[in-house]
């Protein structure tokens, strides 16, 4: 049973009650990410994330993490580009405990100035982190450059000068206009009564204020882009990108289908053809990104630098005689089977319920029963995959991003240069 309701200041809460099990699932969602900042202060959403968990005026940093452990060690965070979450999965007895706990940090935390200080080294090491990883690189640039200007092609852990710039009274100012009322939803999935969680959360989230709901920002467009970066790397990382669908496009069935077939699973065409027959690589995956108004469809690959031609071409190949071709009715049933047994097992995690209701929500306005889903799934058809191809995966829309060692290997320009 699921059950949707508000919280007396506005809050969207979302119950769903799964007998037979002893865990429940909790999640916060706000609607605040890198896609609602400014260039100038792009990465402050996940600076807040941080700082969420560095003590409240009833807590300290240390007893937050000394409770949680008591409760089970299952609470974390996110920031996305259009969602911040922070979720818990514990035993049925101790929600009351971790509700409490999660309410404190939404309605005291303090963002002490020093905390901040030294929190700030942790997220610009994070933010080396992931440069130092070209596989992260190269599909985080696309998506930066694919959207340009446009807030949704800012990097989520932000820029290095803004997190050092950034002071507690931006952040504190950003926290009370984004983590307001009308901008979040409160997930509940598991063993639990309805009006006994709604109580609860009534009682420890009832009292943040409403604020204002986010105004609607102008629709990104996308623009096909081309980058290479140079890489101290042995291997070269290789993305490529095309427009995709936002999760309200009816389009967004389709694609879970054709990426299958594509790239999303070890027995896609890409996967069996440049892995498996001609071992060209070891990494190779494809998957699309939705978001409130648009997407993408992203392929990666990590090959060695005398692979990268054969690897290129080999990917646009595949993909024309897919659009010219279409599917096969074995990849299609296949593919079907694969994401059915995926879907139906993954709602045995009492977590799964609960971000699947929360998203549903924030995305859709309403909850899509598994059975729609299967149902609009298995609608499908091989000519909806080719004129999905011809549509957006046509070459004129083609991005590429590539990071490899030019400088020892001045080849790798010219290869990329014939793109």
């Amino acid at each position: 049973m699921i059950e949707i309701r508000k919280l007396s200041n506005g809050i969207r809460t979302v119950v769903e009650t799964v007998p037979n099990v002893r865990s429940v699932a909790l999640g916060i969602y706000v609607e605040t990410g890198s896609a609602y900042e400014t260039i100038e202060n792009n990465g402050i959403s996940h600076m807040i994330e941080h700082m969420m968990f560095k003590g409240t005026s009833k807590r300290s940093a240390r007893q937050l993490a000394m409770e949680t452990a008591l409760l089970g060690d299952d609470m974390n965070a996110y920031t996305a580009k259009e969602l911040t979450c922070y979720y818990a999965r514990v035993l049925d007895e101790h929600l009351p405990a971790m509700a409490e706990l999660l309410g404190d940090m939404f309605s005291n935390s303090v963002f002490d100035d020093k905390d901040l200080q030294k929190e700030k080294g942790v997220i610009l090491d994070e933010i080396d982190m992931y440069e130092d990883s070209p596989e992260d690189m190269v599909q985080e640039q696309l998506q930066k450059l694919v959207w340009k200007d446009h807030p949704l092609g800012y990097i989520i852990s932000g820029d290095e000068q803004n997190v050092k710039r950034i002071t507690r009274e931006e952040l504190v100012q950003f926290w009370q206009e984004n983590y307001v009322a009308s901008r979040m939803l409160i997930s509940v999935a598991g063993n639990v009564e309805v009006a006994e969680v709604c109580d609860l959360l009534e009682q420890y989230f009832g009292r943040i204020p409403t604020g204002s709901c986010r105004l609607a920002s102008p629709k990104p467009v996308y623009q096909p882009a081309k980058k290479l970066f140079q890489k101290e790397t042995e291997q070269i990382h290789l993305c490529i990108g095309f427009p995709g669908v936002s999760h309200v496009d009816s389009d967004s069935y389709v694609l879970s289908i054709g990426n299958n077939i594509i790239g999303g699973s070890s027995s896609s065409r890409l996967f069996q053809q440049i892995r498996e027959e001609e071992g060209l690589c070891y990494s190779l995956y494809s998957y699309g990104s939705s978001y409130h108004q648009t997407g993408t469809f992203q392929i990666y690959c990590g090959m060695s630098e005398e692979n990268l031609e054969r690897v290129y071409q080999g990917i646009i190949t595949e993909l024309e005689r897919l659009t010219r071709q279409g599917p096969t009715r074995e990849e299609m049933d296949q593919t079907m089977s694969q994401i059915r047994s995926e879907l139906l097992l993954s709602m045995e995690n009492t977590h799964n319920r609960m971000n699947n209701n929360a998203r549903n929500l924030i995305y859709m306005g309403r909850i899509v029963t598994m059975e729609e889903t299967l149902e609009e799934l298995s609608k499908v058809t091989e000519s909806d995959i080719m004129n999905y191809l011809n549509r957006y995966c046509c070459p004129e829309l083609i991005s590429v991003t590539l990071a490899g060692n030019v400088e020892e290997y001045p080849s790798i320009a010219t290869i990329f240069n014939g793109f």
